[in-house]
């Protein structure tokens, strides 16, 4: 029964996405709309090496502007078709995820922190000191827009960066939930959850760790590269702090180890941000508090309000409001 509601859940949620465009044409809702699914690749991404590895990865945002930049860079500066932005982002964002990965392979706690987060302050300096192909403090402008003849992704209010990144959003989930059921997933969080056990018992860790990584790394920059397109820019900002307690934010706020919680921590966030809009800087505090209320009513983010709702109803049927441990 649960996984058929489950299942329905997830019908319901695409539907929706996939008919937002039909009824509603509003450029600004479809912007937003647009922002809000490519963080839900971001966070999702983001969520198979620190939800389900426990690795403190903060060089996850820097392959998102990784992606971005050599997509920007091999079709405004090379002449590439924007077509191999993708994949050109891909190769690119995975090839970082090796480079930050191998210093880390023995590395635990404050010390992966430090040194991924230096990975993306590296990434930075490169950009602003390489100005003649990243445009340095300026950034990349008029990176070429994504075409199928005479038809822009950019036309009827970008329908087609929409769908695009819709596309890519679903086969984000399908990659994760394939994850997190998999040999592969298991033995992740077997070393994010007793790393002696588990190498003790077989499982390789620098090899999992390495592949680890790469998977995680492989959506941002495939958002990255339509980011890039879509917006027709990748600026030094991709590469800062602010982005990245931004992503971390929807993440936690979400909920960590699961496949829906980071999305709908995504959805959630951007939109609250817009509708706070007016509030100006008061707007982070705001969100700040309700940040830190539901993570102390709800450990487990958003995604364990259901579980939360559950309880209580098993609870009322049983007489018992709050269901204890020994319940």
């Amino acid at each position: 029964m649960e996984t058929k509601l489950r299942t329905a859940a997830i019908v319901a949620f695409f539907a929706i996405l996939v008919a937002l465009p039909l009824v509603n044409g509003d450029s600004y809702v479809r912007h937003i709309s647009i922002i809000a699914i490519m963080y839900a690749v971001l966070v999702s991404s983001w969520n198979i090496s620190l939800g389900y590895g426990g690795v403190f990865n903060f060089a996850h945002m820097a392959f998102f502007a990784v992606g971005a930049y050599a997509t920007g860079i091999l079709t405004k500066t090379f002449g590439f078709s924007p077509w191999f932005g993708m994949p050109i982002g891909i190769a690119a964002s995975v090839a970082a995820s090796i480079l930050v990965c191998l210093p880390v392979l023995r590395l635990k706690g404050i010390y992966v922190i430090l040194v991924t987060f230096a990975f993306g302050q590296l990434c930075l300096q490169i950009v602003l000191n390489q100005r003649e192909l990243t445009g340095g403090n300026f950034g990349l402008v008029q990176i070429p827009p994504l075409e199928i003849g005479t038809f822009s992704f950019r036309d009827h209010q970008n329908i087609g960066y929409y769908y695009l990144a819709l596309a890519i959003l679903g086969l984000t989930v399908a990659v994760v939930s394939w994850f997190a059921r998999s040999r592969f997933g298991w033995r992740v969080v077997a070393l994010r959850d007793n790393e002696p056990y588990a190498v003790s018992r077989g499982v390789p860790l620098s090899r999992t760790r390495l592949l680890t990584f790469a998977l995680s790394a492989v959506f941002p920059g495939a958002i990255g590269a339509v980011y890039a397109q879509y917006v027709r820019s990748a600026s030094p900002d991709m590469f800062g702090f602010s982005f990245l307690t931004l992503a971390l934010s929807m993440l936690l706020l979400g909920g960590t180890g699961t496949v829906w919680g980071p999305i709908a921590g995504a959805f959630v966030f951007t939109i609250l941000s817009e509708v706070m809009a007016p509030l100006g800087p008061g707007r982070y505090l705001v969100t700040a508090v309700l940040i830190v209320l539901i993570l102390r009513f709800f450990p487990k983010g958003l995604a364990g309000i259901p579980q939360f709702v559950a309880q209580l109803m098993r609870g009322s049927r049983t007489g018992q409001l709050y269901p204890t441990e020994s319940a």
